[in-house]
Parts: C-alpha cells; structure tokens; sequence
C-alpha cells in the first residue's frame, strides 16, 4: 500500500541559511498554503541539510501547483528552487497507510540513510588516502627539481574540512570555555550511548576529545551538540581526524 501513495511533498533549496527556523518553517508554510493544505514543513539546522525544507501536501496536484507558480520566488532575500521530492514523506505515509506500512517505510528511509553516509565516509576517506599521496609526490618533486623553476602541478593536498569528515568513536571538540572541566564536559557528552571518557589536552586550552565506545554514541553525541552554546562560546563538535 504505502508504495502506491503519491508523494505530494515539495523539495526546497537555496534558502537563507542565517534565518532561525521557526521563522522559516512559518513563512514557508503561509508562502505555500495558498496552493493547498500543507500538512507539515520539515528543515532542519544541520550542516548537510541547511539551506533545505520539504513542504508536505495533502494532494500531489498542489505540490506540483506550487512548483510551478512558486519556481524562484524570493523569499529573504534569495530565489527558492523547487522540485518534486523523490521520496514519500514519513507524514503522507503515516496518514494513508498502516502502522506497520509506516514502520516498514521508516526502516526502508533509515537503512537507505545508513547506506548512503558508508558511501560517502568511503568517498571521502579515498579522497583523504589520495591528497596525501599527491602531496608527497609533491614534496618528493622538490627535492629533486632545479632550483629557479617553479612547479606546474599543486602543491596543496586535498585536505577534507573538519565538516565533512567520515564518522569514528572519537568526536573533537573546539572552543570550549576555560570553566568547563572534565567533570562539566561529562555531564554534557555522557548522557549518549556508549560513553568513555573526556580527554583534555595539557597545554592546550579550548579544545578536548570525547571517545564513546562504538560510532552510533559518537555520531548522535555530534548530531545533537554541534552548535551549542556553552557560556558566551559556540562549541565546534567534529568527528577526530585519523
């Protein structure tokens, strides 16, 4: 059954980024309850899917209504592009199917989810392998070529920004307050799956590593602190780089 419901869910990009969500989430559902009775307005603050929303219709001719009439429309100050989901919503499920249908559906989203961050962790640690390799290559060229000639090829290896690194045990913290110790630092990062321990660095001020004993506990420990206010500081939460 819940393969045979429409999707009726309109997929949002190039949204201002710097606008808090509530306010967006508000403005976007009075923008597109002109076109229908929009059921829900999903973004999230997450770096991957900033920028991002998906308007959930009730009836699939509405969502494709307002891809039409609504394709670039500024909203803050940029252009929306829009397209049809390529998915079906937890909620369009949810309102014409079964419980176990949505169940099924949700572990299908989640398993599909799973699959496709192996992926790209695999993609990103081939290219991490790969600049490393070039950036000896390169240094190895210098030694040997004469002096007076400059190099043709980059010298800079390709380095994957803390962002965007593949997820492991250990997540990495930046710009903690000085008050926040060992014990306070626990009582923030223990309460997720599997925690170890918090590691400061002697000499080295700001900064600390927390290790949980498998990726899951490390993973939502990232999904559900980066960005948080500590005192007067912004945290930065990445996962360690190996």
């Amino acid at each position: 059954m819940s393969q045979q419901v429409p999707i009726s869910t309109v997929y949002v990009q190039n949204l201002e980024e710097r606008v808090g969500l509530d306010a967006l989430t508000e403005a976007l559902k009075l923008l597109f309850s002109d076109f229908g009775t929009v059921i829900e307005v999903v973004a999230k603050k997450n770096l991957r899917a900033r920028g991002q929303a998906f308007i959930v219709f009730d009836r699939p001719e509405n969502a494709e209504n307002a891809i039409c009439e609504m394709q670039n429309f500024e909203i803050f100050g940029k252009p929306m592009k829009l397209a049809m989901s390529r998915t079906k919503s937890d909620k369009t499920v949810e309102l014409n199917c079964t419980n176990d249908e949505l169940a099924t559906h949700k572990r299908h989203r989640q398993a599909e989810k799973d699959k496709r961050k192996a992926l790209e962790a695999a993609d990103s640690e081939r290219n991490a392998k790969r600049g490393v390799a070039t950036g000896s290559e390169s240094r190895s060229a210098k030694l040997i070529k004469p002096s007076g000639l400059k190099s043709t090829s980059a010298t800079t290896s390709a380095i994957i920004p803390d962002e965007y690194l593949p997820p492991n045990k250990i997540i990495f913290l930046q710009n903690i307050p000085e008050e926040y110790d060992i014990e306070a630092l626990s009582a923030i990062f223990g309460r997720f799956d599997g925690f170890r321990e918090v590691r400061l660095v002697p000499g080295r001020k700001g900064i600390a590593f927390v290790e949980y004993d498998a990726e899951q506990g490390a993973i939502a420990a990232k999904e559900n602190t980066a960005g948080m206010s500590l005192k007067d500081k912004v945290i930065k939460v990445t996962y360690q780089r190996q």
